[in-house]
């Protein structure tokens, strides 16, 4: 694909939108981005969906967000995070981008209600947890049921959970979960873990981690908080209900970026390629939050992606008008 990086100089077609900077996604790493762009007087547009808040807004409560020594609840951080950005001039539009086109500038990006055509583009569509789709596990998250042992292990001081994963990110959770929980049930579906094999050892070296090999999860039980889950060897066909406080789900991530596949560089898992200054495969277009960030997935580490991009945006878009009114001139 080639790219011009000047602007075309085309008039925006009637009942279209025209700006500097537009935003997809509406978390920390949207918002964040949302705020720098608006400060720096650049009137972004964020498109935020039908929920505000991106996969914090699901979270019960943060406890490791700098400023907020008694913790906040997700939802209302994200709120917070909105107010701040429109303060400064930011306008958070309810709409979600239906197509994208990338190969010329202004971009051209398509939603329900409207087109925009932006002179930069802030990708912060985020992550979502792979599901097990089984009965209670909608219903009882942020009440028991977790995806992230980083944002509530300190909610499971001294009691049983169990941990859903065979691979690198449940190993490394699990083990993480030690510092807080009184024992970790580590339930694979196969009879040995895909894991690297240093992490193997490190778990299996912990006293506080046991196994159950050849099980998998059919139902989580519990009315307002997990009490057990009912868990069936694939082997024998047995069912039975264990015993648990908690259940953390680690069986993967799937990036939201099929907007922009063939049109951006993405990894084998789908997260699109970012350097160190948030900038992507297409000049002019940033990435921000978990949508470029297959490892850290934690609120303050988005916010700085958001704030990193929407500063890279401003200088992008600072060098490229100087270059159009020389070349005007």
């Amino acid at each position: 694909m080639n790219f011009d990086l000047t602007r075309i100089k085309t008039e925006t077609p009637e009942g279209e939108k025209h700006v500097k900077v537009l935003i997809i996604g509406s978390g920390p790493a949207g918002l964040s981005a949302a705020l720098y762009a608006a400060r720096a007087e650049l009137s972004p547009v964020v498109l935020a969906g039908l929920t505000l808040g991106g996969q914090v807004s699901l979270t019960y409560m943060v406890e490791n967000y700098p400023g907020f020594p008694e913790g906040v609840g997700g939802a209302e951080l994200g709120e917070l995070f909105k107010k701040q950005a429109e303060h400064f001039g930011a306008r958070v539009e309810y709409d979600s981008a239906t197509e994208v086109n990338l190969s010329s500038r202004p971009f051209r990006v398509k939603t329900y209600v409207t087109t925009y055509h932006a002179d930069t583009l802030i990708i912060a569509t985020g992550a979502d947890p792979v599901l097990l789709k089984i009965p209670g596990e909608k219903e009882l998250t942020g009440r028991g049921t977790s995806f992230c042992a980083t944002c509530d292990g300190w909610f499971f001081k001294e009691k049983d959970v169990v941990v859903i994963g065979g691979g690198d990110s449940a190993l490394e959770e699990g083990i993480f979960l030690t510092r807080f929980a009184k024992s970790i049930t580590i339930i694979h579906r196969r009879d040995a873990l895909r894991a690297g094999a240093i992490l193997q050892k490190r778990a299996h070296d912990n006293p506080k981690i046991k196994y159950l090999f050849n099980t998998i999860p059919i139902k989580i039980n519990g009315e307002n908080a997990v009490t057990s889950i009912r868990l069936k060897d694939v082997v024998t066909g047995e069912e039975r209900d264990h015993p648990t406080e908690g259940v953390f789900i680690f069986i993967g991530h799937s990036p939201n970026t099929q907007l922009f596949k063939g049109q951006l560089t993405l990894d084998e898992r789908g997260y699109i390629q970012t350097d160190l200054l948030m900038h992507t495969s297409v000049p002019g277009v940033f990435v921000a939050g978990e949508a470029g960030d297959p490892h850290h997935r934690q609120v303050i580490t988005s916010a700085g992606m958001g704030a990193a991009a929407a500063m890279q945006a401003t200088r992008f878009l600072e060098e490229h008008e100087v270059v159009e009114e020389v070349k005007q001139s």
